[in-house]
């Protein structure tokens, strides 16, 4: 890890129950060198640029593995065919500590525990986590936003590699997919309340100790030395796509993907213009200075001329995009846009 210093920033005023869930889980916190960034407590650390080389044996040249499910009782280096069953091993039922994360949000077991605002979703609830009932946490935004598993487990089969970069990682629905089928995932998110629930999540389906929690923005995180030094393979954009909190001071995904996988509606062609925090083109191009190979998810009724003008200055022949339909029953409920070596035909690109 990078040094570790004291200082003071907005991150002092965390609630004791969010700072004492971040302790626990020993998540990392970035801020821009040029900040005077803080921590909570000694257990989390800044990185400033990572003054330690990493270790080379969690960062290996990029290269992609067999697609393979991994499961909490698999040490076996080797990357054989995928089994039959996605569903991981089940961790032993010890507690969840070092990762629990039951006081940041409540946990819905029956219905009439749910604000009616939220019902909707939880109905669905086993489509989010398959082993929720075993104690997955979401945060509001987490139920209007998190990727169904299924969808999930679907691409994360498609970005199987050693290291991957899930850059809005939310309350961890995508990494959780991420940790069975990567070597090492490194998960971002702005929100201290969605990454210690990412972490408990994680610890859930067993995969957590897979993950690099990561405090802080995607953006001043890409522009950093310190991502260069991860040797990142595959980045996962699932960035807020906007909607009517789009014009609020705290931005959510509020178009959501659960929402949009309950409504079955048509809707107006969507503009990357949408995307936050910045332009969608503009995210995919800071994404492209990490690695060329990016799945970019994003709503399924997104102007295909804009997907594809993504890569409209790479050379003929170069580079081209695979749009992926995602899904449920006979509703389309996404589009994963894949690039680089990720696209079928283009694996040569790993090289």
């Amino acid at each position: 890890m990078g040094r570790s210093r004291k200082a003071i920033s907005a991150f002092a005023g965390l609630t004791p129950e969010i700072k004492d869930a971040l302790r626990a889980s020993s998540v990392t916190v970035v801020q821009p060198v040029s900040t005077v960034a803080a921590v909570v407590d000694e257990p989390i650390t800044l990185d400033y640029g990572m003054a330690d080389e990493p270790d080379p044996s969690l960062f290996a040249p990029a290269q992609r593995p067999a697609k393979r499910r991994r499961t909490d009782e698999d040490d076996s280096p080797e990357l054989d065919e995928a089994p039959t069953s996605k569903k991981p091993a089940h961790i032993p039922s010890t507690g969840l500590s070092p990762s629990d994360a039951t006081s940041l949000v409540p946990f819905y077991a029956s219905e009439d525990e749910v604000p009616a605002h939220l019902q909707k979703y939880w109905c669905q609830r086993d489509r989010l986590f398959s082993r929720f009932s075993e104690g997955c946490l979401l945060d509001e935004e987490g139920w209007y936003s998190v990727t169904p598993e299924r969808v999930a487990n679907q691409i994360a089969d498609r970005c199987a590699c050693n290291v991957i970069l899930d850059a809005f990682c939310g309350v961890g629905g995508n990494a959780i997919a991420f940790a069975q089928t990567c070597e090492r995932v490194i998960a971002i998110d702005n929100s201290p309340t969605r990454l210690a629930l990412a972490r408990h999540n994680a610890t859930i389906y067993g995969v957590a100790d897979r993950i690099e929690f990561i405090l802080g923005d995607f953006l001043d995180f890409a522009r950093s030395s310190a991502a260069r030094k991860r040797g990142i393979d595959v980045v996962f954009l699932s960035p807020p796509w906007g909607g009517p909190s789009y014009l609020t001071s705290s931005p959510t995904k509020a178009t959501s993907v659960a929402a949009d996988y309950l409504d079955a509606g048509a809707h107006p062609e969507y503009s990357l213009s949408n995307i936050l925090p910045i332009h969608g083109a503009d995210l995919f191009k800071l994404a492209r200075t990490l690695t060329p190979h990016v799945a970019y998810f994003l709503p399924r009724n997104t102007d295909p001329a804009e997907i594809s003008a993504l890569v409209k200055d790479e050379p003929a022949g170069a580079d081209s995009v695979e749009i992926e339909e995602e899904w449920m029953g006979y509703k389309l409920k996404a589009l994963t846009c894949y690039f680089g070596g990720l696209v079928t035909g283009q694996e040569a690109l790993w090289q």
